[in-house]
C-alpha cells in the first residue's frame, strides 16, 4: 500500500470555498488502476491559515506514479492554479510506503 498526502495552507475565511472546490472537482480517480481511497481532512486552525490534507491510498507506489503520468491526472489538475486567493503557497507532497498493517476483521 502507498499513501500520497498533500498538505494545504488555506487562507482564513476561505475554508468553505476550499471544501466546495474539492467537492465539485472531477478527480477521475474511480477509473484509475490501483486507486483505493480518497480523504480530504481538515486540521487545526492557525492564526494565519487552516491546515488541510488530502490522502489517497493506492495499491502500490507504482500505481500512484502511473496515475501522475496519466491523462486522468492532467484532467483532475487542469484548474489547480486558478484559486490563488484560497491557497497560501503550493501544497506540500509527502508519500508513504506501508511497512506494517493491522486491519479489523468484520464478520
Amino acid at each position: 500500500m502507498f499513501l500520497a498526502m498533500n498538505r494545504f495552507h488555506i487562507r482564513p475565511g476561505k475554508e468553505e470555498e476550499f471544501e466546495r472546490i474539492w467537492r465539485e472537482r472531477d478527480t477521475h480517480l474511480e477509473s484509475v488502476p490501483g486507486f483505493k481511497e480518497f480523504h480530504l481532512l481538515r486540521g487545526p486552525d492557525q492564526e494565519d491559515y487552516t491546515l488541510y490534507a488530502s490522502h489517497t491510498i493506492w495499491a502500490s507506489r507504482e500505481a500512484f506514479e502511473a496515475w501522475t503520468k496519466s491523462e486522468a491526472f492532467r484532467m483532475a489538475h487542469k484548474d489547480a492554479g486558478g484559486h490563488s486567493d484560497v491557497y497560501i503557497g503550493h501544497p506540500n507532497f509527502e508519500g508513504f510506503q506501508s511497512v506494517l498493517e493491522t486491519k479489523l476483521e468484520t464478520a
